[in-house]
């Protein structure tokens, strides 16, 4: 596990994760060998975080016509831990580990139903000015709401 830097202690790490997305792996998200494509993950993580954004009321106000902001994805990253196979469910577990000024660290864990970790990963993501693009800061309730996702540091 020493490739997964972003990770200090895999236990404790793990039981900091609430809020999960589940997801059944269809067979078009299988490679010719049986088993998940690579990229499938990136999906998974997309999906679960747009839920866990809805979850914390962002989302709703992302997709306001007249919001001045939007979310990015400013890097991705996903290491693999296991094979994962067609009709395999799975929970894609998201936190936000860090809160920046206009910014959150996301981590992602990927869990079969057994309880075994598959695959982690981790993303920036900023909250950005439509007009601009540049970054926006979180509101103090926007860092709060971002903070219950665990024992978050904001700073």
């Amino acid at each position: 596990m020493g490739k997964m830097d972003y990770i200090e202690e895999l236990v404790s790490w793990e039981e900091e994760f609430d809020f999960y997305f589940p997801v059944k792996v269809r067979f078009s998200e299988t490679d010719m060998f049986g088993h998940l494509n690579n990229t499938v993950p990136f999906a998974y993580f997309e999906q679960a975080r747009i839920e866990f954004f809805k979850s914390a009321g962002f989302m709703q106000e992302w997709l306001k016509p007249d919001s001045e902001t939007i979310p990015v994805v400013a890097d991705l990253q996903c290491d693999f831990l296991k094979q994962v196979y067609f009709d395999e469910d799975l929970k894609i577990f998201v936190k936000a580990n860090s809160i920046g000024k206009s910014s959150v660290d996301i981590h992602y864990m990927g869990k079969r139903a057994s309880g075994s970790i598959c695959f982690v990963g981790r993303g920036t993501i900023v909250q950005i000015s439509k007009k601009t693009g540049k970054g926006v800061p979180w509101t103090d309730a926007m860092k709060e709401l971002l903070a219950k996702s665990k024992n978050t540091a904001v700073s």
